[in-house]
C-alpha cells in the first residue's frame, strides 16, 4: 500500500539526542535591552523590536493562533515591530541557545531533556496545549486499543525517538515491556493500515485524523488521559531573554492569547489561514486541516484550568504532572527548573479581560 502521509519528523528526537554543550556558550547572543511595557505606542513601542519564533512543525493548522495573531495585527498592536514565524520541524532548543530564535514552540519533553542533560538555560513561560497530542492509534477492526490493558499481547509500532515516551506510558500503567512487542517504525502509519502492527504511536491532530479520513474506523489511546500528561506546544525562551527582553516577551504572550482566542472560537477559519495563506505551498487538505484545528481547539488547548485562569496557563498540578511524566521518561527536574510563569501572570494581571476567551 502506498504511503498515507509524508514522513513526520519527530518533535522529540532532537532533544533526546541532546544539544551540543558548546552551543550553550551562545545563549547570551539572543539578549537585548529591556523594552517598554506591552501596548505602548510611538517611539516607546518601537523599542520592543522584532522577534523570531521557531515553530515545531510545518506551517499547518497547528499554528492557527499564530496565524491569527499575525494576520489580525495583534503582534504589532502589542508593540512588536515584527514577528517572523520560522517553520520546523524543530524542537527549538538549538535555535534558542544559538540566538537564531527568540521564542520556540516546543514541548516539555524536548525542552526538559536539554535542561536536564545539558544544563540549557531555557524556561517554558506558557503552553498552547494543556494536553499533549500523543496517542496509540489502532484500527477498530484490528487492535482496537481503547485501554492500557488492551496493549498487552499486541504489536505496537514505535518510532525510535518515541521509545522512551512509550516505555514511560507502560510504566505509568504497570505494564511490563515483555507483555507486548515493540516494533520499530518510521512516521508513516502505513504499517498500521497494512496490519503489520496493532497499534501505532501518533498525534491526535495529525496521523489519527489522516487515517480516519481515509475511511478506516480508528481507536485512540491518548497518553494524556492514560497516565502520561505533559504540556506541549510550549512557549519556550532563554533565561537571558526573560531577564533582559521581558516586555517584548509579554507583548508576544498578549498577542498569542488574542490569536488563540480566535483559533479556539473559529477553528475552521484558522485552518483556512493555514491552507490558503501561511501553508499554501504545502498542498494541505482543507477538510483534514479543519478536523485537526477542531480537535486541538476542543481537546488540547482548553481545559477547566484555562476556563478559570485563561489560555496558556499551566497550573501547579499540571506542572507536577508534567515533571512526573518526564521522570518516567528518564528526565529528572524540579518544576522551577523548567517553568517560569511570572510573565504570563503579569500579562493577565494587566489584561484581566483576556481570561474570558470563550466566544
Amino acid at each position: 500500500m502506498t504511503s498515507l502521509i509524508p514522513r513526520r519528523a519527530s518533535r522529540v528526537a532532537t532533544a533526546l539526542a541532546g544539544v551540543a554543550i558548546a552551543a550553550l556558550a551562545l545563549a547570551g547572543c539572543a539578549s537585548s535591552e529591556a523594552a517598554p511595557a506591552a501596548g505602548e505606542s510611538g517611539d516607546a513601542a518601537a523599542g520592543l523590536g522584532d522577534l523570531t519564533v521557531q515553530l515545531s512543525w510545518i506551517k499547518n493548522e497547528e499554528f492557527s493562533g499564530e496565524f491569527f495573531a499575525d494576520s489580525n495585527g495583534y503582534y504589532t498592536d502589542a508593540g512588536l515591530a515584527s514577528v517572523t514565524l520560522v517553520p520546523g520541524p524543530s524542537t527549538g532548543a538549538a535555535e534558542l541557545i544559538s540566538g537564531s530564535a527568540d521564542v520556540a514552540l516546543s514541548d516539555a519533553v524536548s525542552i526538559g531533556s536539554v535542561v536536564a542533560s545539558e544544563g540549557a538555560p531555557l524556561k517554558i513561560i506558557g503552553t498552547t496545549y494543556q494536553k499533549n497530542p500523543f496517542t496509540v492509534l489502532s484500527l477498530k477492526d484490528g487492535g482496537d486499543i481503547a485501554t492500557p490493558d488492551d496493549l498487552i499481547g499486541k504489536k505496537i509500532g514505535v518510532q525510535d525517538s518515541n521509545t522512551a515516551l512509550f516505555k514511560a506510558l507502560l510504566a505509568a500503567n504497570d505494564i511490563d515491556e515483555s507483555e507486548l512487542t515493540i516494533v520499530p517504525v518510521q512516521y508513516d502509519p502505513a504499517p498500521l493500515v497494512n496490519g503489520e502492527v496493532d497499534g501505532f504511536i501518533a498525534y491526535l491532530t495529525n496521523e489519527a485524523i489522516t487515517v480516519a479520513a481515509s475511511g478506516v474506523e480508528t481507536t485512540n489511546l491518548p497518553f494524556a488521559d492514560n497516565g502520561l500528561p505533559f504540556v506541549a506546544e510550549t512557549v519556550t525562551v532563554t533565561d537571558d531573554s526573560i531577564a533582559n527582553n521581558r516586555d517584548a516577551l509579554k507583548a508576544f504572550l498578549l498577542a498569542e492569547i488574542k490569536g488563540w482566542t480566535d483559533a479556539v472560537n473559529d477553528p475552521a477559519a484558522g485552518a483556512k489561514l493555514a491552507v490558503d495563506d501561511y501553508g499554501k505551498d504545502l498542498d494541505l487538505n482543507l477538510d483534514n486541516s479543519i478536523a485537526g484545528a477542531t480537535v486541538q481547539a476542543e481537546q488540547l488547548v482548553v481545559s477547566d484550568e484555562t476556563a478559570e485562569n485563561g489560555l496558556f496557563t499551566i497550573s501547579e498540578d499540571l506542572q507536577k504532572e508534567t515533571i512526573k511524566s518526564l521522570a518516567g521518561a528518564g528526565i529528572t527536574l524540579e518544576a522551577a527548573d523548567l517553568f517560569d510563569l511570572s510573565l504570563l501572570a503579569e500579562v493577565y494581571e494587566e489584561n484581566p479581560d483576556l481570561i474570558a476567551y470563550a466566544g
